[in-house]
């Protein structure tokens, strides 16, 4: 069985994985999420992310890795290599369609408000990275995002997916995200795995201290495009070494017209697929 290949874009991965993302209200560990509480430390429900213990560590690079994080990420053709692992397409079972289908449904309809993106502003939608390049834009909700620690809510996303046209932004669709404890088995009970794949970000190395920029380089060892898919090579390299960024997310395009575009893990890849 062949399963495809995500290499996506997200910003959010790595506003969190710094602990530098701005939040309104006081700073909250949210269930599902094994990340230290501290200062400039948020952390998100079904994202989890290994502990660290010193403030040294948990933001080892600072706004330098930030900055060169996030245009890293905003482009569309990242090779992952071994940094992402999906989930395996299964064959379909009486049902798959029908509930995949009403998820859509549902979805669409929770959705429709916030084609106008200051209704999601409004609702407790915050914009991810919004000066960085990228196209794409997360605006992301808390308190889904605790829900989803939980159970599964088509209509209440982690996050909104928008692009941005000069000062507004078009709704493409959401993101969903659910625990890293839950197994496949779980996963397909929130979404039919013979028709959608959810991704997880693993084996990333993060540069050593102060050298954050390094991963804006078009052949950087380090981050989710680097080449260091190994502790031990990470440990050489004097690098940060997290063998799990958070948990499991899945996108929806409820306004596509096939369930393949609807459900698809390449449309941040300009339109490439990829296969292992």
């Amino acid at each position: 069985m062949k399963k495809r290949i995500l290499q996506p874009v997200f910003m959010l991965t790595i506003w969190f994985a710094f602990g530098v993302m701005a939040r309104p209200q006081s700073q909250t560990s949210m269930p599902g999420m094994d990340m230290p509480s501290g200062e400039g430390q948020d952390s998100m429900a079904g994202m989890n992310m290994p502990a660290t213990p010193s403030s040294a560590e948990k933001n080892p690079q600072g706004p330098q890795a930030l900055d060169a994080t996030t245009q890293a990420m905003s482009g569309t053709h990242m090779e992952m290599g071994g940094h992402m692992k999906m989930t395996w397409l299964r064959p379909a079972q009486a049902g798959d369609q029908e509930r995949a289908e009403k998820i859509v449904e549902q979805a669409r309809a929770a959705l429709a408000k916030y084609k106008d993106y200051k209704v999601a502003l409004g609702d407790n939608f915050r914009i991810f990275a919004p000066r960085s390049p990228g196209k794409m834009k997360h605006f992301t909700n808390y308190s889904y995002a605790m829900e989803a620690g939980y159970r599964f809510n088509p209509e209440h996303p982690t996050s909104l997916l928008y692009e941005k046209h000069g000062d507004d932004y078009q709704l493409i669709g959401a993101m969903y995200t659910a625990p890293r404890r839950l197994n496949e088995d779980d996963l397909n009970q929130r979404v039919p795995l013979s028709v959608a794949q959810w991704h997880e970000h693993v084996n990333i190395c993060f540069p050593p201290r102060g050298q954050g920029r390094e991963m804006m380089n078009p052949h950087s060892q380090f981050g989710l495009q680097g080449s260091i898919t190994t502790e031990s090579a990470c440990g050489a390299a004097g690098g940060k070494w997290v063998p799990q960024l958070f948990g499991w997310m899945v996108h929806l395009y409820p306004y596509e017209s096939t369930p393949e575009k609807i459900w698809s893990v390449e449309r941040q890849l300009g339109g490439q697929k990829h296969s292992d």
